[in-house]
């Protein structure tokens, strides 16, 4: 059994706007728990997703798949596939490794 599990994540960039105090606020978070800005923004995401039993109910029917998104997701190029060696990264998107340690 390997020691380590790498899991690919593949993420995306997109716009938000944010009201000058909270930009603040995570920027000081971020700093607060050495983590970058997008780290705080996704966590703090799902931590209200995951805790929020009314929208956890709302997930179950059908109107959450047939939401319009509002979300200003940022183009991604598909010339390069993910797991090519000569791959090149593109601005608009972060494909990263997580590594997980097992204990033995």
């Amino acid at each position: 059994m390997p020691l380590l599990e790498v899991i690919q994540i593949r993420h995306i960039s997109a716009s938000i706007r944010l009201d000058e105090v909270t930009a603040t606020q995570v920027n000081q978070y971020a700093a607060f728990i050495n983590a970058s800005a997008d780290d705080v923004v996704e966590k703090a995401l799902n931590y209200v997703f995951s805790k929020d039993r009314d929208f956890q109910e709302y997930l179950k029917t059908p109107q959450a798949t047939q939401t319009a998104p509002s979300l200003r997701i940022r183009k991604v190029s598909t010339a390069d596939p993910v797991g090519s060696p000569m791959r090149r990264v593109d601005p608009a998107t972060e494909s990263i490794e997580s590594v997980r340690v097992k204990k033995a």
